[in-house]
Formats: structure tokens, sequence, C-alpha cells
């Protein structure tokens, strides 16, 4: 399993967790693509903008393997802001290849790719 240097473990002064700390002994958590409707919580909003802010600011538009990134908060982007690479996708593997959809990202999270949103 990768581990993305330098990525935030979680979102600052929550338990929003963005990555895990080991391979998961008893199989790899699968990437599904989670409905966000428009009646969730903000901080769940909020844990789902600075993820994407934290994406954008670690890999751009260059593909990225998804590593010790947390499946669960995954889901909440794949499918619209992050597209599979790898053709076939395998969501139940840690090698999978993803890729930040910057026009999708830029319209569902702009604040994200402010220049001064980790200052």
């Amino acid at each position: 399993m990768i581990k993305h240097r330098g990525f935030p473990s979680r979102m600052p002064s929550s338990d929003f967790h963005f990555t895990i700390r080991r391979a998961n002994p008893k199989g790899v958590t699968p990437i599904v693509r989670r409905e966000r409707y428009a009646d969730r919580r903000p901080p769940d909003r909020k844990a789902d903008l600075f993820f994407m802010a934290a994406l954008w600011r670690q890999f751009g538009t260059e593909p990225f393997a998804r590593g010790n990134l947390d499946a669960g908060r995954l889901s909440w982007l794949f499918g619209r802001e992050v597209k599979p690479w790898d053709d076939p996708f395998d969501p139940a593997d840690y090698d999978a290849m993803m890729v930040i959809d910057e026009a999708a990202a830029r319209a569902a999270f702009p604040d994200a790719f402010d220049p001064d949103f980790w200052a």
C-alpha cells in the first residue's frame, strides 16, 4: 500500500479522517459512488471540501494511486470529481489509479482551488 507522504491525515480540528494507517488484513474496502444529497450536514460538506482541497494540493491533474487514502471519504467524490484512471478499474485495490476531473471539481468545490485555502 502506497502511503501518501505530506497528505493530511484528517480535517483540522475534527474526527473526519482522510487516510488510513495500515492495510486492512480482512480485505480492501471497495470504493463505491455515494450520493451526496442536498440535506447533508454542514460538517460533512466541509469535510468533502477539505478532502478535495488536499487532493488538489497533493496531486493536481496527475493520476494518483488510492494507497492509504480513506475509502469512505473517496467514495463521496468518486464518479464525479474523482474518476477511475485504470481500465479496468478495481475498486478494491490499494494500487488502483484515479485522477481528479478538474472541471467537475471546480464546479462542486470552487473554494478548494483557492491558493489561500490552506493559509
